[in-house]
């Protein structure tokens, strides 16, 4: 894939994507809260700390090499 391709959407992925996937995470952590009671505080901590890296893996290869400068 060409690096002007990649930037544009990696910026499509920054726009759009992170901030539905925030929406889907949060929802998804409050639907465990109200099924399941309340987490203690450091498993809903790693909770969100799984899901704040996740969301990433599959796009590693669209983010690789974003800062370089185009040929």
């Amino acid at each position: 894939m060409k690096l002007q391709t990649r930037k544009w959407l990696s910026l499509l992925v920054l726009i759009v994507g992170l901030p539905l996937y925030i929406v889907v995470a949060v929802t998804l952590v409050n639907w465990a809260d109200r099924s399941f009671g309340r987490m203690p505080v450091l498993a809903e901590f790693a909770v969100y700390l799984i899901l704040g890296v996740i969301w990433v893996l599959p796009f590693r290869r669209v983010f690789t090499g974003i800062g370089r400068p185009e040929e």
